[in-house]
């Protein structure tokens, strides 16, 4: 029997165009204009068609909102309501306030300045757009997103210093499916937010396992010297470089940060080899008695500590060589393994 071929993966809308669909139906409302769905146009100049509801309006307001729809990503804001009042106003231009569940940026170093509210530079020009071709020149936006502050608190967020909510984000106006655009723009924005607070020794780790560990080991570092950089590892070391920073610590399982050394900057399983078989090879032509085990992990926990101990810091100082080639700069490595045990280590970190 002849297999069905796969579904093309269904993009979605960012919390951007949903916010623009919701203004421009609020404006309608105000006019006493009932709709259920709106036009709006995306930064590339094409447009699209969303449902809208729960129409709203006074004499100095109208309001509506959009259901978010994050197409076939895994997107932890898919589902949530976004909710737009537009309050029509005598002068002043187009002015944005955050409403429930969206964040507020408290830190410099993001593209919106500390005191406004968290509606990115792209989702701001598609509001303005779609609200000057109604002929709406001056005009309070206010965005809101119920359950927008608990989706933050498992975002990057609180470290980027956006308090009370989620971000309004969009570049492209649609989610594409499974796409690592937003890994790299979060990963950026940390490195700006770090840079902009003066931070020039800056920590980098794959994710949480490596957060913990670095945050037992110096307790006393500030939580914004520590980065997430999930699989963008590239992204991350290129931008401090532009940046200036003068040293990297790298804190993380073996396993990730070996394929650093082995020439893979983007990490993701899909998107890089499998490492084992390059450590293998690489301590094996150093000099250790390797098992042939499938995993990095496997590979040390294979071995008599004392070698273990050895070959953790061989390992540690090609990592360290990898990062200090593409940065430029000094770089240490602490491998940790899922407990957060320290599993080898390379380099000098300047706060011990």
């Amino acid at each position: 029997m002849t297999e069905a071929p796969e579904r093309p993966l269904r993009e979605g809308w960012t919390t951007g165009t949903c916010a623009t669909a919701a203004a421009c139906a609020a404006v309608a409302a105000w006019r006493g204009i009932g709709t259920d769905c709106v036009t709006v146009g995306l930064p590339d100049g094409t447009r699209a068609v969303l449902e809208v509801e729960g129409l709203g309006a006074g004499q100095t307001w109208g309001e509506a909102q959009v259901r978010k729809d994050a197409g076939d990503d895994p997107d932890a804001t898919h589902g949530l309501w976004v909710r737009t009042r537009v309050e029509p106003a005598e002068g002043g231009g187009i002015r944005f306030c955050a409403g429930l569940g969206v964040g507020t940026v408290t830190r410099p170093g993001l593209q919106i300045p500390p005191g406004e509210a968290a509606i990115n530079p792209v989702p701001r020009r598609q509001i303005e757009a779609a609200l000057r071709e109604q002929g709406m020149e001056h005009a309070v936006v206010t965005v809101s997103v119920p359950g927008g502050e608990e989706v933050a608190a498992k975002t990057f967020n609180p470290r980027l210093g956006v308090v009370g909510g989620i971000s309004i984000l969009g570049t492209s106006g649609r989610v594409r499916p499974f796409s690592h655009e937003a890994v790299d723009a979060t990963v950026r924005a940390s490195v700006s937010v770090a840079l902009a607070g003066g931070l020039t020794e800056i920590v980098l780790t794959p994710g949480h396992v490596g957060f913990r560990a670095a945050r037992h080991l110096w307790p006393a570092v500030e939580r914004e010297r520590v980065l997430e950089v999930s699989n963008a590892w590239g992204t991350a070391v290129d931008a401090l470089r532009a940046g200036g920073v003068r040293r990297i610590v790298a804190v993380g399982h073996p396993g990730k940060l070996a394929k650093l050394a082995a020439g893979d900057w983007d990490t993701h399983s899909s998107r890089s080899k499998a490492v084992a078989p390059w450590v293998l090879e690489e301590g094996r032509d150093a000099g250790f008695p390797l098992e042939a085990v499938d995993t990095v992990e496997g590979i040390l926990t294979a071995m008599e500590p004392g070698e273990r101990d050895r070959f953790g810091q061989f390992l540690s100082k090609r990592i360290a060589d990898a990062l200090e080639a593409r940065a430029g700069i000094p770089c240490a490595v602490v491998l940790v393994d899922m407990e957060g045990r320290t599993t080898g280590r390379w380099g000098d970190v300047p706060w011990e």
